[in-house]
């Protein structure tokens, strides 16, 4: 297998930036999801790897290799794209064995390697079909078994649920993450959907224009996201990020429809004193009804509310400050309540307004 490094790299289009000084390490055998919205360079990142676009400056190395001026076909990759990329001539065994062909493979390996790949990914009784035979859950492990064939040393997945319904791109998650741990090969996967880069990567790269935002394990980038935009960004229900002002030599942190008593580790703030901050609370950190003796509350008016079964999703609003929260399911709110939330202080979070960038605490 090999590690994948990505040092000082840039991309432009004439005087158009597109990934600016990319560093970044993925390890041996390691599941590494780049993630963010159109246009955070996520792509491009994946196929100047390829060696499908030139890079404009720094290095790419795998396993140590500069592969820079390699031709894509001797950089042992194999990749995945959105699109199934199947010759809709050939069946699914032909499809799987072109490649072996034109290496001039022997004819008894190469329907060794067929099998085998057949049976690892449950297509074995689809080989005889044409691809517009396949479901689309159907044409993507064919598309995956085609890369598996190569036996390379790096996987890239280019988004290659985009065309997958709901239901079967939670499968496809759990089948392609599976398969990796089962071939023990390093693999890149692009996608601009945070629930599949939380449920897939071993560690997530958080993109966002051209720049590298936040590199780590998904759980770590959940908790203590960097700065507003990777907070943001990052979770299955948006954070709320509210202007506010740490007051009180750090004490309390003043929204302009509530205040809250600020942890310690927020005293400690540089310049804490009126300073200028974005607070964010995750919506599940925020419950309600909030029980009597809750330490902390903000009286929220409900405006629409969600039920999604065992929890019901409310947003509203605290003064002018929108707010999403969790409450139970026993009894829904109705638009024009005055519900308070119970707040876990532990878990908000504070960014500097100028910066974005998070205050320790």
């Amino acid at each position: 297998m090999a590690s994948v490094t990505f040092t000082d790299v840039e991309k432009r289009y004439g005087d158009v930036p597109v990934i600016d000084r990319l560093n970044l390490e993925v390890k041996d055998r390691e599941f590494m999801v780049l993630v963010g919205p159109s246009g955070s360079g996520k792509s491009t990142a994946l196929r100047m790897l390829a060696g499908l676009e030139e890079i404009t400056g720094g290095t790419i190395a795998i396993d140590g290799r500069r592969v820079n001026d390699v031709a894509p076909r001797d950089r042992n990759i194999a990749m995945v794209f959105q699109s199934y990329a199947l010759y809709p001539h050939m069946s699914v065994k032909e499809n799987l064995a072109f490649g072996l062909r034109l290496r001039k493979t022997p004819q008894p390996e190469i329907d060794r390697l067929v099998g085998e790949t057949a049976n690892l990914l449950g297509i074995s009784p689809l080989l005889e079909r044409k691809p517009k035979q396949l479901s689309g859950g159907e044409r993507q492990r064919v598309a995956v078994g085609r890369a598996i064939m190569r036996k390379p040393a790096v996987f890239l997945f280019d988004e290659p649920l985009s065309n997958l319904d709901a239901k079967l791109r939670v499968q496809m998650r759990a089948e392609i993450k599976k398969l990796q741990t089962a071939l023990q090969t390093t693999a890149i996967y692009v996608t601009h959907d945070q629930t599949e880069a939380m449920t897939m990567g071993s560690r997530i790269a958080v993109m966002k224009d051209g720049r590298l935002q936040q590199v780590g394990p998904p759980i770590e980038v959940y908790r203590r996201p960097q700065n507003v935009f990777v907070a943001g960004f990052i979770g299955n229900m948006p954070m709320n990020l509210v202007a506010a002002t740490l007051e009180d030599r750090g004490r309390r942190v003043a929204a302009a429809g509530f205040a809250l008593s600020a942890p310690e580790p927020f005293t400690a703030v540089p310049g804490a004193e009126a300073r200028k901050v974005v607070l964010g609370m995750r919506p599940e950190d925020l419950r309600g009804p909030a029980p009597p003796r809750a330490p902390a509350r903000i009286a929220i008016q409900v405006e629409v509310c969600e039920p999604i079964g065992n929890e019901v999703v409310v947003h509203g609003r605290a003064g002018g400050d929108a707010l999403v929260c969790v409450h139970g399911a026993d009894r829904v709110p109705e638009p024009g309540d005055r519900l308070e939330v119970a707040v876990d202080l532990s878990r908000i979070h504070l960014f500097d307004a100028a910066s974005g960038v998070r205050l320790d605490g």
